[in-house]
This record gives C-alpha cells, structure tokens and sequence, in this order.
C-alpha cells in the first residue's frame, strides 16, 4: 500500500478512536447510559417486532406485504452482517482501548460492521417507505440506536456508519426485487 494511504488510513483511525473515546465517556452520566441502554436494547428487535406486530393489526391483509419485505430485507442484513464480522474480526473498541468503558452486553465478539445500525436503518427505511407518517417516529429512533452503539463502548463510529451504509444499500436494493 502506498505511503500516503497508509497515512491517510492512520489518520482516519486516530480519528474514528478519538471520537469513539469522547463519544463514549458520556455513559459516565447515569442517565445518558440508562437512556441509551434502553434504546440499544429495544434496537435488538423489539421496537422492530413490535411495529411489523402493529402493522399487521392496524393495517391486517395490506400490512402483510410491508412486514414480509421487512422481515427479508432484515434476514438479508443478518447474513451480510453475520458474514462481514466473520471476514474483518474487528475487536471491538472496549477490547482494545482500556479507556472505552463498556455499559452494554455485546450480542457477539466483533464490531465491525454494527448489525443494531444495519438493521434499524433497513426495517426504518423499509417501514417508512410505506408509511411515510412514521419517519417523525423511526428516523430519530434509528439515529438513536447507531449512537447507543458507540455511547454503550461497544462500536466504532465507523462501524456505525457502515452498518447505516449497508442497511440503506440493502433497504434500497430490496425495493428493486419487490
């Protein structure tokens, strides 16, 4: 690799570091690591279950086809990211920072990319598609479990951004299948 690479990736990792430090001490405040703890833990499906349930009651038969492009495009996601972790093997920050204070249960051993992310922005962007009228709800929603990723000490802001990439790629490509 190049040496300006090098350093341009170098820097980029200083960074990505840095702010995942700052990012993170603010779980030193009981309520901001209460608060994102709830919401990483409602990112690990229940807020999703729960909408594609109310869906389904609200909306009955014209709310199947919504729940099942959710839930494929979601199980999409679950491979991609189930594989990814498997080639890159990222440790996860609170592994390799001893400055990283880890307040949330790591659902698996790597970081890369966060899967919470990957999934709230395709059932988001999914649901939302549909129902416009729910983006007031799920558009902050989704922001808020990406920076629980980063706040709880178990993911990189770059984890992060990929996770919300991917999801958006495999949100948008599903909408050509449907």
């Amino acid at each position: 690799m190049p040496y300006k690479m090098r350093l341009y990736l170098s820097h980029i990792h200083r960074l990505d570091s840095h702010l995942c430090l700052a990012v993170n001490h603010t779980s030193q405040y009981r309520w901001i690591r209460d608060f994102f703890r709830v919401i990483s833990r409602l990112g690990d499906g229940v807020f999703w279950y729960g909408l594609m349930l109310m869906i389904l009651v609200i909306k009955g038969a014209d709310g199947i086809t919504p729940v099942i492009h959710m839930a494929v495009a979601g199980l999409v996601g679950t491979v991609l990211y189930k594989w990814l972790k498997g080639k890159t093997l990222r440790p996860r920050p609170y592994e390799v920072h001893q400055d990283i204070f880890l307040t949330g249960k790591p659902l698996d051993k790597f970081s890369f990319p966060s899967g919470h992310t990957l999934h709230a922005v395709v059932f988001g962007l999914v649901a939302v598609n549909y129902y416009p009228q729910l983006a007031y709800i799920i558009l902050p929603f989704t922001s808020m479990i990406g920076l629980s990723r980063v706040v709880l000490g178990l993911h990189y802001p770059s984890d992060v951004l990929a996770g919300a990439l991917i999801g958006s790629l495999i949100a948008g490509l599903s909408f050509l299948v449907v």
